[in-house]
């Protein structure tokens, strides 16, 4: 292993040397931090056991603006003659569902004559999001909502639709997934100019199969995920399915901030880059410990135990409501001091193990990436994980289990954007149904005035404005 240690300074990380064995007034640190760290524990033990004990489960009531429809029961026999009401009755709320209804919307444009100068006017033609299509803002809502927050491939929808009276031809609805795609795509790369000029930014990849043409079969392709941390805001990138560092390299070009990543190797091209400052991921790091328990009890328990103070002092910010500047300042003062015994006992413990072993890959994998995975303490805005990141790329994983593969890349590079906008509302706090309705019923106002900002659609702005 390489004999590069993180500095006995905390302040001091741009500067490398050669590490030396904890002195005796570095491990009064830890001490004293590990003491510190034990005293957070005991508080949000406390507080976790206050919070339980109020936390009963109540039934709520169901939404007061549902239709209500009032059905009476009265007592057997019961003539409006022989009997008199008593008193209020006894009621109880029951959820009925009905399945969805299609609506058919007859547009009927009127010609007119104006009286004082015989002029002849006829009504103008609506917006339609699909140009000499029949499909609403509505019905394209719904089909996009199926396959991409529900899951459900655009052919089981059409089984659906056929159940209900309707049925869709299944190209037509593929090219309106198409046309959708198109009309998103403006605001796609809008998005992705301003993920790309944060100055802090998490990334992932996840696999997604797509139809090779030439192979006749499904292959692994990737899907990139990059996320602007402080501005809520993220895009997935499609390149062919690769996930080389030559995608890497072209989707980072030019950017300046923080880069925090997992431990594929691609990322470490970024390293000594101008302008990047390259953040690690401890929850990857503790998942190779996890996996290592079965293999060695003691040295995995200890690694992942190292951990998890990291995350109690995470908590104890959390629960003091520190600033970042108050954030930073706590992980430098109790933190460190654990990120540098950590450090020497991975060092001391790597030859003790067997470099294949799942134990040794864990050591291995921290210790080599461990410069990264510490910088956290830098800035109270960086995490301490990729956790955010990987929660946005779930949808994917389900649906892929169930609409099974992209045609091509085409369809890739298009499914790309709709998981764009789906993330960016989840983001936001944003009803992906709602925004996706208001986008396709309001684009085409900006085709004839590009004065108009496409910031107008993001998810968080129209929330301000109260538009969805």
């Amino acid at each position: 292993m390489s004999e590069k240690h993180i500095p006995e300074d905390p302040n001091q990380r741009l500067i490398e040397w050669e590490g030396l064995e904890l002195l005796p007034e570095e491990q009064e640190a830890v001490k004293s931090a590990e003491k510190e760290i034990d005293e957070m524990r005991q508080r949000q033990e406390k507080r976790r056991s206050e919070i339980a004990k109020k936390q009963k489960p109540v039934r709520k009531p169901l939404p007061e603006d549902l239709p209500h429809k009032n059905i009476d029961f009265y007592p057997e026999g019961y003539n409006e003659e022989e009997w008199t009401i008593l008193g209020e009755p006894e009621t109880s709320e029951h959820l009925v569902f009905t399945p969805g209804a299609f609506l058919v919307e007859v547009h009927r444009r009127h010609t007119a004559i104006r009286k004082s100068d015989s002029r002849i006017e006829t009504a103008p033609v609506p917006f339609y999001p699909i140009a000499k299509s029949y499909a609403t803002p509505s019905l394209l809502t719904e089909l996009i909502i199926g396959k991409y927050a529900d899951h459900l491939p655009f052919y089981r929808q059409i089984e659906m639709f056929k159940r209900m009276g309707v049925t869709l031809p299944a190209a037509t609805v593929n090219d309106w997934f198409f046309e959708v795609a198109d009309l998103m795509r403006p605001l796609y790369y809008r998005i992705r100019e301003i993920v790309l000029a944060s100055d802090y930014v998490q990334c992932d990849e996840t696999t997604i199969p797509i139809v090779n043409e030439e192979k006749h079969k499904a292959v692994k392709g990737y899907l990139w995920d990059v996320r602007a941390v402080m501005l809520k805001l993220l895009f997935f990138h499609y390149d062919h399915g690769s996930r080389a560092q030559k995608v890497a390299l072209a989707l980072f070009h030019g950017y300046k901030g923080a880069l925090q990543t997992d431990g594929y190797g691609v990322y470490e091209a970024f390293e000594n880059k101008a302008g990047i400052l390259l953040l690690g991921c401890w929850v990857h790091a503790r998942r190779y410990f996890e996996r290592a328990l079965n293999n060695d009890k003691e040295r995995a328990e200890y690694g992942m135990a190292q951990i998890a103070k990291f995350y109690s002092i995470e908590q104890e910010a959390d629960d003091q409501n520190l600033s970042y500047t108050e954030r930073a300042e706590l992980r430098k003062r109790v933190a460190y001091p654990i990120m540098r015994a950590f450090e020497q006992w991975l060092i001391n413990e790597a030859p003790k193990v067997m470099p294949k072993s799942p134990i040794g890959k864990a050591i291995a994998y921290t210790y080599n990436i461990f410069y990264r995975l510490t910088r956290y303490h830098l800035d109270g805005r960086y995490l301490p994980d990729n956790n955010l990141i990987e929660n946005s790329v779930r949808p994917i994983a389900i649906g892929r289990k169930n609409y099974l593969f992209c045609g091509n890349d085409d369809a890739a590079e298009d499914a790309a954007i709709i998981y764009t906008m789906m993330g960016c509302c989840k983001e936001a706090g944003a009803d992906f149904r709602k925004w996706t309705n208001y986008f396709l019923d309001h684009i085409h106002e900006y085709d004839n005035d590009l004065s108009k900002p496409l910031d107008d659609f993001l998810p968080a702005t129209l929330i301000e404005r109260g538009l969805i």
